[in-house]
């Protein structure tokens, strides 16, 4: 596990192992399959001092894409080259990551959050990724208990092509006063079966990854369905993000 600074490393350390204590506490595993989970977790601070026989390398910084393209020109320079390269992003162009780098063994490796807790790998093929590169991460996936499915590379690839769009239009609808947040996420909770409201999930994910996705797809179509709503792009210019800073559409 590889951060930019300790601190990095050692708060993310400390959720894992908050995350585990309470699988624990629900009998979903032992405190020795805790234990041995732990052990081989190994923390290194700086990508730069990565071990060069690494296998993969499964990039999961934050959803922008010129900070992936330089950390993932970095990692190609470093890596042996067999060593297969995957993005966690939610909706950037696995093409345009990977063209400068070994675009046949690079791929999106895309996992759903809370990760322990969801099935889905959204496994998505750039222009250039091979059979064998893909075949190889979708048996990895089945062999660590999730459900992958192969998705070729367009903006926003699967899930977020349809579940921002949803949450972009909840906003819109807020936004020009058809109904409250709080009864917006009632009705498709309670009409939809929905287990959470798209405005509470959006808090969730966060504003500024919502807004960051919607442009990705914006962009991506050149399709107005696709325009970020007004109101998404002022909370997020006034730093109403959601849970992350205790205020989105709804306070925490």
């Amino acid at each position: 596990m590889i951060d930019a600074e300790q601190i990095y490393v050692d708060k993310g350390l400390s959720s894992i192992n908050n995350n585990m204590d309470r699988q624990v506490k629900k009998g979903l595993i032992t405190a020795e399959d805790k234990n041995n989970f732990l052990n081989n977790i190994v923390p290194l601070v700086g990508h730069k001092n990565i071990d060069q026989d690494t296998d993969l390398i499964i990039e999961a910084i934050y959803e922008n894409k010129h900070a992936k393209l330089s950390l993932l020109k970095d990692l190609n320079n470093i890596l042996n080259p067999d060593c297969i390269i995957t993005s966690n992003t939610s909706s950037i162009s696995i093409t345009e990551l990977g063209k400068n780098i070994r675009s046949d063994k690079f791929l999106g490796m895309h996992f759903m959050n809370p990760v322990p807790v969801m099935q889905l790998v959204e496994l998505i093929r750039g222009y250039s990724t091979s059979d064998e590169t893909f075949k190889t991460i979708y048996e990895l996936a089945i062999k660590i208990g999730k459900k992958p499915v192969e998705v070729f590379d367009y903006p926003g690839f699967i899930s977020n092509r349809i579940l921002m769009p949803m949450i972009n239009e909840a906003i819109f609808a807020l936004y020009e006063g058809v109904a409250k947040a709080e009864d917006i996420d009632n009705v498709m909770k309670l009409g939809m079966n929905h287990p959470m409201g798209p405005l509470t999930l959006a808090d969730f994910i966060g504003l500024d990854v919502c807004l960051d996705i919607m442009e990705v797809l914006y962009e991506g179509f050149q399709d107005s369905k696709y325009r970020p709503c007004p109101l998404l792009k002022k909370m997020v210019n006034a730093g109403r993000l959601g849970r992350k800073t205790k205020k989105g559409f709804f306070e925490y």
